[in-house]
């Protein structure tokens, strides 16, 4: 495995001192050793991968040097347009260097949304014309092979992270949140307090985990539930979908700050249509809390104020049982306006043992669109 220390120093040491992001699972020790020890200004947890492009192009713009962008390889669908219309060759021709994990790798074990991406992930480079190595033993000369074809090009170059590439190392510099309420805790306050014929849809990670082990700890099912497994960001609005073609039932929506910023003028499109049937929960930890705890800016701006301006109709901010319990009574029984969003205030970290849906997606996917037929 490759010390994330030894793997930075060998960056710098080619010129490369600027980062900006995603994190992701496979690449949570580098990204947190980025974190603890790259100035804030040049390590950019970005809102989502292409943003991250846009950043590494003003930075080179500004010094003439290439930057890194870092992330999961789901996130190469969102790099597609500022890569190609922005960095190419044909364009602009900025240098580049990516580093992408791995997730669904032909015959290594993974999570179903994660398979077909892993099965295109270097093909859809090759599409691209980005040039790629797989890093292995001989990392040292893959970044120097690498390095050496961005200068000589001024291009773009890919370096491909496997499961268990790097050895661990744990994120120090946290800041510590003192919100009573547990993410798990919050979920399961909101699923006690819907009505029986709600449908929800569950941002990817840990929040439909948590709903999916509650629902089974409740015997209560999964018909109700869309588990957006995959597809960060969209879940908000895969809601509104359903919501304008729904008017009689009700949707909730389980997002998470991460997710909320990634897609952000979602919201701005759910308030113009302002369905009273929807309602916007946001579970605020301040982290990617499912790809080691990197953080976000979630906690650092104003939810309730973005979604006032945006249109949404009724707002509210909580950060404990009761006020949680009395958001959901007002959204139960008061004369709602449009749409509502609750900001719920949680604090980071997740069970050890938190299990994943053992339904696979088509599954979910068809007793979902059964329960809404009724």
């Amino acid at each position: 495995m490759i010390a994330p220390d030894k793997f930075i120093e060998k960056l710098h040491a080619g010129g490369v001192d600027f980062f900006a992001g995603v994190p992701d699972s496979l690449l949570k020790n580098l990204c947190a050793y980025i974190t603890d020890n790259i100035a804030r200004e040049n390590n950019i947890i970005a809102a989502n991968e292409g943003n991250a492009i846009g950043l590494a192009a003003g930075y080179h713009l500004a010094t003439g040097k290439a930057g890194c962008v870092y992330m999961q390889n789901s996130g190469e669908g969102n790099i597609v347009n500022p890569l190609l219309s922005l960095m190419d060759a044909d364009v602009y021709k900025m240098p580049l260097l990516l580093i992408i994990g791995w997730r669904g790798e032909p015959g290594v074990h993974d999570e179903p949304q994660h398979v077909k991406q892993g099965k295109v992930t270097l093909s859809l480079l090759d599409t691209m014309g980005v040039p790629y190595l797989v890093l292995d033993d001989n990392w040292e000369n893959q970044v120097d092979q690498a390095l050496n074809a961005i200068q000589d090009t001024n291009g773009i170059y890919a370096l491909i992270v496997r499961k268990g590439t790097f050895d661990e190392y744990k994120l120090q510099n946290q800041v510590l949140q003192d919100w009573s309420l547990a993410r798990e805790e919050a979920i399961q306050i909101v699923v006690d307090q819907l009505h029986e014929d709600d449908i929800i849809v569950s941002t990817t990670g840990m929040i439909s985990r948590e709903l999916f082990e509650y629902r089974e700890s409740k015997g209560q099912g999964h018909a109700h539930d869309f588990l957006t497994v995959g597809s960060m960001g969209h879940a908000s609005q895969i809601a509104l979908g359903i919501a304008l073609q729904k008017p009689n039932r009700r949707v909730i929506v389980f997002d998470g700050d991460g997710a909320l910023l990634m897609h952000m003028g979602g919201m701005a499109i759910i308030a113009d249509y302002n369905p009273k049937n929807l309602v916007h929960i946001v579970f605020n930890n301040g982290a990617h809390d499912s790809v080691g705890g990197q953080p976000t800016v979630g906690q650092k701006i104003d939810v309730e104020t973005i979604a006032k301006a945006v249109g949404y109709a009724d707002v509210v901010s909580v950060d404990s049982q009761e006020s949680l319990i009395s958001a959901m009574n007002n959204v139960n029984n008061a004369v709602i306006n449009g749409v509502a969003l609750i900001n719920v205030n949680v604090h980071k970290g997740n069970r050890k043992d938190l299990g994943r849906p053992t339904t696979t997606p088509q599954q979910n996917k068809e007793s979902l669109m059964k329960e809404l037929q009724k």
